[in-house]
C-alpha cells in the first residue's frame, strides 16, 4: 500500500480546508493508495531537504514570497505536484493572459495598456523618459474605446482598483488615483446577457450565474440551464483552454455573454474564490472536485508539467484559414488531452464512486453545520449572524436534495 500526504497552503481559510480534510478522511484506500492531509507551516528550508508531500495546494503564494519559493523548490528539485503552478502564475498575469488569447483568436475586448501615473523609483527613470517615452494624451485613447470603459490594475485580482469610466474627465480622475499601478483601460460590455463565472479544478469545470454588483455573498445565483448548450461548452472550452495553455489547475473564468456571443474578461484567477459564504450551493462540488482531481493526480503519478508548450496551440491560433469554431476545436483537444479527461472520467468511476454518498453524508450532518455556523460568524457582524445562518443552511439544504441518492 502506497501512502500520499497532501499538503495544504493557507492564508486564513478555515471553511473549505476543513471541509476538504473531512472527505478525505472518510475516503479510504483509492485504488490501492492511501491519502492523508497536512496543512503546511511556513518556516526556513534547507534547499536540500526532501519534503513529504505528493501534491500541495497552494492557497497562499500569490502574495506570500515565502512560500512561492518553497514551492519552487519542492517542484524542481522533488516532483512535487502543485495546484497551481507558480511560475507561470508569477510571470502569466493577467495582462499576459489578455495577450495569449487575443493571439490564439478568442475574443476579448479591445484592451489598452497605459503607463504608470507615478514612475517606478528609480534613479534612472527620469532621464530615461526624457529620452525614450512618447508623451500621450489619454483623453484620446479614451474617445478611440468609447464610453463607458473600465480601468483595472494590468495584473490585479480580488475587483481591487478597477472601476467604471464614464467619461473623459472621469477617466483622468481614476488614472490620476492609479499611483504607481500599471492599468489596462478596456471596453465595457453593458446591457450583457448574462455575467458567467467559471470555477475550473483538474478536469472538471462548474459555469456559475455571477452577478458582479451584489455583495459578495449575494454574486453567485443558483440557476441551471441559464446558457444554451452550445455557449456553454464554449466557456468550458475557453476555461480548459486558459488552464492547460498555463498550466493552471485551479482557476477561475469570468466571460460576458452579449448578444449570445462570449466575451472573456478576466482568466487570471488562480487562486479563485472557494468560500462557503460565496460559493454556498456549489461550495460541495468544489470541494468534491478537488478531491477527486487531488487524489487522480497522487495516485496515478501523474507529472507536474513547470513549462508550457504555448507553440502547440499557437501553430492553430496563428492560421487565418481556420474559422474560430475550427480553432476551438482544436484549442480543446489540446486542453483534453493535457488534463487527460478520459483517463480521469474512468478514474473517478472505477475508484471515486463512493465519493458522492461520503460527501452528502458529511455535507448533511452536524460536523458540517458546526463548520457553516462558525464561518458566518467569523464572517458576519453579530446582528447578521442568525439571519445569514439560515440563509445557508437554506441553500445546502437544497444542495442536499438535488442531489440525494
Amino acid at each position: 500500500m502506497s501512502e500520499h500526504t497532501i499538503g495544504l497552503l493557507l492564508g486564513t481559510e478555515e471553511d473549505w480546508p476543513a471541509a476538504f480534510e473531512a472527505l478525505v478522511g472518510r475516503l479510504g484506500r483509492v485504488d490501492g493508495h492511501e491519502l492523508r492531509t497536512e496543512r503546511i507551516l511556513n518556516e526556513p528550508f534547507d534547499l536540500r531537504y526532501k519534503p513529504r508531500y505528493a501534491l500541495v495546494i497552494d492557497r497562499l503564494a500569490w502574495w506570500y514570497d515565502l512560500p512561492r519559493a518553497w514551492l519552487k523548490k519542492v517542484s524542481l528539485m522533488d516532483d512535487v505536484y502543485l495546484l497551481n503552478n507558480p511560475f507561470t502564475f508569477q510571470a502569466m498575469e493577467k495582462h499576459s493572459a489578455y495577450c495569449a488569447l487575443m493571439r490564439l483568436g478568442i475574443r476579448v475586448p479591445e484592451t489598452w495598456l497605459i503607463p504608470h501615473k507615478v514612475p517606478p523609483a528609480n534613479v534612472r527613470f527620469e532621464p530615461t523618459a526624457e529620452r525614450y517615452n512618447r508623451p500621450f494624451d489619454l483623453e484620446a485613447i479614451g474617445a478611440h474605446i468609447g464610453y463607458p470603459l473600465f480601468m483595472k490594475p494590468f495584473d490585479g485580482g480580488q475587483w481591487v482598483g478597477v472601476s467604471r469610466v464614464g467619461s473623459p474627465e472621469d477617466l483622468r480622475a481614476r488614472y490620476d488615483e492609479s499611483g504607481q499601478r500599471m492599468m489596462h483601460l478596456q471596453t465595457a460590455l453593458e446591457d450583457f446577457d448574462v455575467f458567467v463565472r467559471s470555477l475550473s479544478i483538474g478536469a472538471e469545470t462548474m459555469s456559475m450565474w455571477f452577478d458582479p454588483s451584489q455583495p459578495m455573498h449575494a454574486r453567485y445565483e443558483v440557476k441551471h440551464d441559464f446558457l444554451t448548450p452550445e455557449l456553454g461548452d464554449e466557456i468550458i472550452t475557453i476555461s480548459r483552454l486558459v488552464n492547460a495553455f498555463f498550466r493552471w489547475e485551479f482557476n477561475s473564468c469570468e466571460t460576458i455573454v452579449k448578444d449570445g456571443v462570449a466575451y472573456p474578461i478576466d482568466y487570471a484567477n488562480a487562486s479563485p474564490d472557494v468560500a462557503l459564504t460565496s460559493l454556498h450551493y456549489y461550495f460541495p462540488w468544489a470541494i468534491m472536485a478537488l478531491v477527486r482531481w487531488s487524489a487522480f493526480c497522487v495516485t496515478t503519478r501523474r507529472e507536474m508539467l513547470v513549462n508550457q508548450n504555448s507553440r502547440d496551440y499557437f501553430v492553430w491560433g496563428d492560421r487565418e484559414d481556420l474559422s474560430y469554431e475550427e480553432k476551438l476545436a482544436k484549442y480543446r483537444e489540446l486542453a483534453d488531452g493535457y488534463f487527460q479527461v478520459d483517463a480521469y472520467r474512468e478514474f473517478c468511476s472505477t475508484h471515486l464512486a463512493h465519493l458522492d454518498e461520503i460527501a452528502h453524508a458529511w455535507f448533511t450532518s452536524p460536523e458540517f453545520d458546526d463548520v457553516l455556523v462558525r464561518t458566518v460568524r467569523s464572517t458576519f457582524p453579530a446582528h447578521e449572524q442568525e439571519h445569514f445562518v439560515e440563509h445557508y443552511r437554506g441553500l445546502l439544504g437544497a444542495w442536499a436534495r438535488d442531489n440525494a441518492a
